[in-house]
Formats: structure tokens, sequence, C-alpha cells
């Protein structure tokens, strides 16, 4: 963990100054979860996921059933948050350099030949990587050092991408013909795994009177991209209690078959989270507090972020799944242990 991720930090929202400027990222947040909400019916719960992700300056990976509106969602995301947004469809032959861009010869007027390195739609501010498992791991794998490192190497060349930089990425868990499982070295990089699910009846019912009219709504800009760094970085200084750092700390070793205290989990776990999914639970607790407008994480926001953070973070024991154990029903039995 680094300097700038240490739970107590030396600068913490407690002067007047910092609470004013809390108060209007608040404000400016809440106003940012109404302005998505007009768009995106009966999905709240996704809303709010995806926003902790990108207030706390990661990467999800939303999956769902096509039509559940991953794609309505990450659009209107960018336009709300003033983000500049590019879509890539994933196809099997994809090619890397489609990713991240390439060198091509130019010749001028005079003859002379020079490379240009012309940019890939990762240079961009927010990107939605469609359908990502359908692509080659080579193509894959491209993400990584971009959505590790902001910066993507070509031809020995190192370019930086834009500030903020956010990968929403988008798999269908229904057909899998075709596709590319993620690697879990990709996986551990999406900060949440975001579940869709279908929206209830009255939210279904507002959608088909709001979608199927003569105009839409539009989705109206709320923030802009210096506007989100600020709450990136009152995320992280915001002060983290004892106890809510012990239960994250607690909880992904006790997602570990090699340091859990429960015999039972040792046998269906075969292998668990590394810190990174610590240092993703430390971070989006404190990201979802401030969209409730609390300055502070609590105990709820770890037990509502466990499943997002860990479910891609885990397999299990070829045993544990002939018995028909899921990730889901291991998460239930950690969250247990929460004080």
């Amino acid at each position: 963990m680094t300097t700038s991720d240490a739970p107590f930090p030396a600068q913490q929202p407690s002067s007047p100054p910092e609470v004013r400027e809390a108060d209007r990222i608040c404000e400016r947040l809440a106003a940012v979860q109404q302005e998505i909400s007009t768009v995106i019916f009966g999905q709240d719960q996704i809303i709010r996921q995806t926003l902790t992700t990108v207030l706390a300056g990661g990467h999800a990976l939303l999956v769902g059933a096509p039509g559940l509106g991953k794609t309505l969602l990450v659009t209107t995301l960018g336009t709300v948050l003033g983000l500049n947004a590019r879509r890539v469809q994933f196809t099997p032959d994809l090619m890397p350099s489609d990713i991240t861009g390439s060198e091509i010869l130019d010749e001028d007027a005079t003859g002379h030949r020079s490379f240009r390195f012309v940019h890939g739609p990762v240079f961009t501010q927010l990107l939605m990587a469609d359908e990502i498992n359908r692509a080659s791991p080579r193509t894959q794998s491209a993400l990584l050092q971009a959505m590790q490192e902001h910066r993507v190497s070509v031809a020995g060349m190192e370019y930086p991408l834009p500030e903020p930089f956010h990968v929403l990425a988008t798999q269908n868990p229904m057909e899998q013909e075709g596709t590319y499982p993620l690697p879990e070295a990709q996986l551990d990089r999406f900060m949440l795994q975001i579940g869709l699910s279908f929206p209830d009846a009255a939210a279904e019912r507002a959608m088909l009177l709001a979608t199927t009219g003569a105009q839409n709504k539009q989705a109206q800009q709320v923030m802009d991209a210096q506007s989100l760094m600020q709450a990136q970085a009152l995320v992280r200084r915001m002060p983290v209690g004892e106890k809510v750092l012990d239960a994250i700390v607690n909880l992904v070793r006790a997602a570990r078959p090699q340091s859990t205290s429960d015999a039972t989990l040792r046998e269906q776990i075969a292998w668990g989270p590394g810190p990174r999914a610590a240092q993703t639970l430390m971070l989006a607790s404190r990201a979802r507090a401030l969209l409730d407008g609390r300055l502070s994480p609590g105990l709820d926001d770890v037990a509502a972020l466990a499943r997002p953070v860990l479910a891609h973070r885990m397999a299990l024991t070829f045993a544990a799944r002939a018995e028909g154990v899921t990730t889901d029903d291991i998460i239930t039995r950690l969250l247990k242990t929460l004080g």
C-alpha cells in the first residue's frame, strides 16, 4: 500500500475549509446520482456501485445479460461527469493496436519520411470495453498496463493517458461461445465486479413510458473532470476508524485458505484475494460513504462492497464446486464474522 493509501493520513477533512469542500462535493455527487437515475431505471444499486468505483479511482467490470442498460449507463456516466468517453466493441479479430494505437509512416512534400504515433481509443477519460471477453487474450492484455499504470508503451515509447482514466468493461455471462475467459491478473485490475439484474415491474413500467415516446430524456452534465479528481482526492483523505480497518484486514485474510481459521473455508477455497483486494475495499468503502454524505466509512460500507470486491478474486476447489458451493455462499459465510 502506498503512502497515499494510508488509513490515517496527515490531512483529514476536519478544518472548516475542508468540511465546506466536502459538503460541496457531496451535493454534486447527490446531483450526479439523481441525474443518472432519470435515464437509468431500476438500477439504483448498480449506479451507486459504478459511481463508487469511479470515485475511488478504479475500473469496473459490468456483468449482465443483454438489454439491461450497460452501454447506456456508461455513456450517461460520461455525460453527467463531463468526461471524454469512447466505446470499443471487442471482437475475436480485434488487435492490440486497435486499442492502444500504432505508428504510421508519414511522408511530407519534400519526400522526408518519419513515423507518427496515432492514438488509439484508450486515450480517453472513460473507456467502455464492450463484451471484453470476446477478444483474444493478447488483445485483452493490451489494457493491462493502461489500467494499472495509466500509460501505454508502443515501439519502445511510453505515452501517458488522460486523467482521470477509467475502464468500464461489460461481459455477457449467458453466451460463452466464442469467448475467452479473462485471466486472473486482469480480473484483479477491476476494482469491482458489478452484477446487473432485471428491473422490477414498477421500474420497467417507468422505463417503457420514458423511452418509447417521441423524445427520450437526455442526461445533463453535472460535474467535470477537475471536480471529479477533487472528489477522488478527498476520498483518499477520509479517515478510517480502527474497527473498520480491522474488519477489512480480517475479512480479506479470512478469504484466503492459507490464513483463514475456518476449516471448512480452507477446504472450499482454492485461492483467495491478494492485498489489492484490501486496498480496493478500503478505497471503495470511503467512496461509498462520501456518496451518502458521510466523511468516514462504517462496517455497513464494508459489508455492502464485500461481494463486488471479492467475487472475482476467489476460486473454489473442485470438491466445493461438486457440492454446489458458490462464491456467493463463501462471501455470505465470511460476512457473518463482521462485527
